[in-house]
């Protein structure tokens, strides 16, 4: 890809690695909150030229672990049910409920369809109009817009054989609820990048005062990280508390004001459960009563179960920063990628995944 060598030099990363050493001075803990910061990170095998004092944890960025397990049961309960399909990206297929996963549904003769955008949904809806096509709607703001166009395109195309299951979450109100609990103690936020390119650097603003903390913007190349390490050290170092952008070439301050509008068009703010965060005020999507004929919950009048964790299971405790995947009992045991206990295993932005695969 054109310009990405720039981004992978490197020269340029060992460079950037001493300078950071030479910023770090003493203890210092920071949380890349993005799934895929945590998988960069370890793919790149950045953790090997970090300082020793530099601790990352990791935070409750992907969007398929923060999911509650009642989620994913009433998932499970839509493609059970007779002429539903059931549309959904590849990483949700395996991800554990209470008594099984949609892979296992599907071999009980559930029609359970991969698909690689919501637009993808509705197009199989076109195909098959005697079904009924429900499409699970897991993401954070960077999905969002997506989705909110294939619900405007569904309206358009008067398809009334399209719905969407709604699990869409928003980052600030989580950050913020997550920032409030005193024994987390970290000094700065290795921001997201996908999601800041539609909420803008400026969303972060209220935490970085309230909290005195420092928040930067990443990339996902190893330079873009590296830079944005070194902004937060040098925060850090200065006592500062202060919204940086090591993402300029995609992030703005303001953000992309137009999928902002698209978003509130179709969505609106609700009250949401996150794995290991209870339920947060403010922090979920819902369409509003408008678009309620692609409302799949309405429609199939499902109810959201309140469905206990895997017994054994230490997500919820990762996704807070409370611990580390191999502190989980089941790590590496009875949670493996191929028999995954818990989503953070299976998810491809999961943090059990990216120790799995890469931090053994």
């Amino acid at each position: 890809m054109k310009h990405l060598h720039e981004f992978r030099d490197k020269g340029l990363a060992s460079s950037l690695a001493t300078e950071l050493e030479q910023l770090v001075d003493g203890p210092v803990r920071f949380m890349e909150v993005c799934g895929t910061h945590t998988m960069a990170i370890f793919r790149h095998g950045l953790r090997s030229i970090l300082p020793e004092d530099l601790h990352l944890i990791s935070g409750p960025g992907c969007p398929v672990c923060v999911t509650s397990a009642g989620y994913i049961d009433a998932f499970i309960k839509v493609a059970l049910i007779p002429r539903v399909t059931i549309a959904t990206f590849g990483d949700m297929v395996r991800v554990p409920g209470t008594s099984g996963s949609l892979a296992h549904a599907r071999s009980r003769g559930a029609r359970v369809e991969v698909v690689y955008s919501p637009m993808d949904a509705l197009d199989l809806a076109d195909q098959h109009p005697e079904d009924l096509v429900v499409f699970p709607a897991i993401g954070f703001e960077a999905t969002v817009p997506g989705v909110a166009a294939t619900i405007l395109e569904a309206r358009r195309r008067k398809r009334k054989n399209f719905a969407v299951f709604s699990a869409h979450k928003v980052m600030p109100p989580a950050l913020d609820a997550l920032m409030s609990n005193q024994g987390l103690q970290i000094q700065g936020l290795l921001c997201p990048g996908h999601v800041s390119t539609i909420i803008g650097a400026k969303a972060y603003k209220p935490l970085a005062e309230r909290y005195s903390l420092s928040c930067v913007i990443a990339g996902f190349e190893p330079i873009d990280i590296l830079q944005a390490l070194i902004l937060l050290a040098r925060q850090a170092g200065e006592s500062r508390a202060e919204v940086g952008n090591a993402y300029p070439r995609a992030v703005s301050w303001e953000g992309n004001v137009r999928a902002q509008g698209l978003i509130s068009k179709v969505f609106e703010p609700v009250d949401a459960e996150w794995r290991g965060m209870g339920i947060i005020p403010g922090s979920g999507l819902a369409l509003r009563p408008e678009f309620s004929e692609f409302n799949a919950l309405e429609r199939l009048d499902i109810k959201i179960p309140k469905t206990p964790e895997p017994k054994g299971c230490r997500c919820g405790e990762i996704l807070v920063g409370q611990c580390l995947p191999p502190d989980c009992p089941l790590f590496g045991k009875g949670c493996t990628p191929l028999e995954p206990v818990g989503p953070c295993m299976v998810s491809t932005e999961g943090t059990c995944a990216a120790y799995y695969r890469y931090g053994r």
